[in-house]
């Protein structure tokens, strides 16, 4: 077993490993390759793969979240082919991982766990915080397409100007549940993370304007056939008149036009008004992880 950074033309294999471990995140080849090649330059985001005889058998990254006033160090998607398991892969991981941030001094780290996974994530300092819910829905059973709410219109944000879509995201997740604030989200880390990223679907991608102003958004992230919402919100102003529902839904209907035939989402189990909007358009739950803390200083 040989522990490496990862390099671009790691993708393809790193993509097949994660589809098999975890088949409700989706992260197409070229934007994985993306990642790799073009990291964001605060963050010191770096990635590490695990190898026996040649193949890739794990992945994790680490990296330090920018988009928080607080300092925070995050051990991402640290996944081990289930043939592979309990043979220290996991622990060599974890163990770059930790190396690469320890010279940032961070007070707090964020790592998440399978629910099988949490004795390992504690046993190793961290403590479960929050669990978040993945959901699967076939787009053969998609609802039809309801009346669009008086005085709003649909729009593909193909339309819209980048900067509006920042805005209603950075307004409307600053009251989300979550173990970091993205108080700190800058438009040039949102638009190198989100809008330049090359499994954005921005025709599929959705806004509610309400006399003319973007007030809510659905963004769909695509590999292929699948895909994945990435994020879906209404600023608090206009919230309760279905604004996010109706364009989530848009959104859905506009990827299963292009050859979408499953949508994947996840949400903190304390997201009550988004876990709704997914179970009235018949999302199933697939899977669940922990968001875990371990305090540094």
């Amino acid at each position: 077993m040989r522990v490496r950074p990862a390099v671009p033309d790691d993708a393809p294999a790193v993509v097949a490993l994660r589809t098999h471990v975890l088949p409700h995140l989706v992260r197409g080849v070229p934007s994985t390759r993306q990642m790799i090649a073009q990291p964001p330059r605060d963050q010191l985001w770096t990635a590490f793969v695990a190898e026996v005889d040649g193949e890739v058998v794990g992945w994790v990254s680490a990296f330090r979240n920018a988009a928080s006033t607080r300092p925070v160090g995050e051990i991402s998607l640290l996944h081990v082919h289930p043939e592979h398991r309990g043979r220290g892969i996991g622990s060599g991981l974890l163990a770059a991982a930790l190396d690469h941030l320890a010279p940032l001094r961070l007070p707090r780290l964020r790592g998440r766990a399978l629910p099988e996974s949490l004795p390992y994530a504690q046993r190793r300092g961290f403590t479960p915080s929050r669990e978040e819910r993945f959901s699967a829905l076939d787009l053969a059973s998609l609802p039809p397409l309801p009346a669009t709410p008086a005085g709003v219109r649909l729009v593909s944000l193909s339309e819209v100007d980048p900067h509006q879509v920042y805005e209603v995201e950075l307004t409307a997740s600053a009251d989300e549940p979550n173990d970091v604030d993205s108080d700190a989200m800058t438009y040039e880390h949102w638009r190198a993370d989100v809008w330049d990223n090359l499994g954005l679907d921005r025709e599929a991608s959705t806004g509610a304007e309400v006399d003319g102003v973007l007030a809510a958004i659905s963004l769909v992230k695509r590999d292929g056939a699948r895909m994945w919402s990435d994020y879906t919100g209404t600023v608090p102003a206009h919230r309760g008149r279905g604004l996010a529902s109706a364009a989530k839904i848009a959104a859905l209907h506009r990827a299963a036009a292009n050859g979408v035939t499953v949508a994947y989402t996840g949400n903190d189990e304390a997201n009550a008004p988004m876990l709704a909007i997914n179970e009235r358009l018949g999302y199933r739950p697939v899977a669940s992880q922990w968001s875990c803390l371990r305090e540094t200083a």
